[in-house]
C-alpha cells in the first residue's frame, strides 16, 4: 500500500514565510529556516518552498535563503518560484533542492518541462498548477495567481505530464487559505487524468480534512498544508495519527 505524505508548504516573500487567503491578504508567519527545521524534526514527509513573488517580480528565486533552508532539513525539498530556464533548475538544485516546481515558466515556454525532464529526470520535475474556476471551467493562472492564462487546466496538466513532469501539485485558488477542506472535485478531475503522483494543495482547515481527502480520493498521493500547521493549531503528528486510526497508510 502506498504511504500517503503530509507536506508543509512554506510560501516565502522577502525572506519570510507568509500566508494569505485565495492568494491575497498576505501576512507574516516566521523564518523559513526555523520552520523548515521544525517540520523536518516533527515527522513531515517532505517540504515545499515557494518564492511566491519571484515570477510576478520577474526575478530569480532568493538562493541564499533557500540554501540555508536546505541545510536545515533532512527530508526531500521541492522548490519553486521564478523557474524559467534550465539554468534556474540547475541553480536551485545546487542550493539543495531535490525537486523543482515550475508553473509560470512552463506556461511561457512549453518546452521547458520536456527539456528539464531529459536533463534531470522526470522525478525532478514538478508541475505546479494554480487553478481557479472561471465560468465553471478549471482555468490555469500564472504569476502567483495574478494572470488568467485562459488555458483549461486538465488538458494543460495532462500535457505537462506527457512532456515528462513526474509529479503534480494542484493549487486550488478557490479553496486556498479558506480552510473549508480540499477541493475534492478539482482533485478528482486531475487524478483521473494523469498517472503520476498528485499533491493536494489549498483548503486544509483541520485534521478531518486530510482523512476526507485520502478516504474519498485514494489516488491522491499527498496533502499540502500551511496555515493550520504554521499557526500551531495541529501538528504533523496529529494528522498522521488520525489517518492511521482511519486505516490510511502513513509514515509515523
Amino acid at each position: 500500500m502506498i504511504t500517503k505524505r503530509i507536506i508543509p508548504c512554506l510560501d516565502v516573500r522577502d525572506g519570510r514565510v507568509v500566508k494569505g487567503v485565495n492568494f491575497e491578504g498576505i501576512r507574516d508567519v516566521s523564518s523559513p529556516v526555523e520552520l523548515a527545521r521544525y517540520y523536518s524534526d516533527s515527522g513531515a514527509d517532505e517540504l515545499v518552498f515557494y518564492d511566491i513573488t519571484a515570477s510576478a517580480e520577474g526575478r530569480r528565486l532568493f538562493t541564499d535563503v533557500l540554501a540555508e533552508t536546505a541545510r536545515s532539513v533532512f527530508i526531500p525539498l521541492t522548490v519553486g518560484g521564478g523557474i524559467n530556464t534550465l539554468e534556474d533548475f540547475d541553480r536551485v538544485l545546487k542550493c539543495g533542492a531535490d525537486k523543482v516546481s515550475v508553473n509560470s515558466g512552463a506556461l511561457r515556454d512549453p518546452t521547458l518541462v520536456s527539456r528539464a525532464a531529459r536533463r534531470y529526470g522526470d522525478q525532478c520535475v514538478v508541475i505546479s498548477a494554480d487553478v481557479k474556476r472561471v465560468d465553471g471551467v478549471f482555468t490555469v493562472f500564472a504569476r502567483g495567481g495574478r494572470d488568467n492564462t485562459g488555458r483549461e487546466a486538465i488538458e494543460w496538466i495532462r500535457r505537462c505530464v506527457g512532456e515528462g513532469a513526474g509529479e503534480v501539485v494542484l493549487n486550488s485558488i478557490d479553496t486556498d487559505g479558506v480552510r473549508g477542506g480540499f477541493d475534492l472535485e478539482m482533485l478528482r478531475a486531475v487524478s483521473d487524468a494523469v498517472d503520476v503522483p498528485v499533491i493536494a494543495s489549498g483548503g486544509a482547515g483541520c485534521v478531518a480534512d486530510f482523512v476526507t481527502l485520502f478516504k474519498t480520493l485514494p489516488r491522491v498521493d499527498a496533502g499540502l498544508a500551511a496555515s493550520i500547521l504554521h499557526f500551531g493549531e495541529v501538528t504533523v503528528a496529529d494528522i498522521k495519527k488520525a489517518l492511521r486510526d482511519e486505516g490510511v497508510n502513513v509514515r509515523i
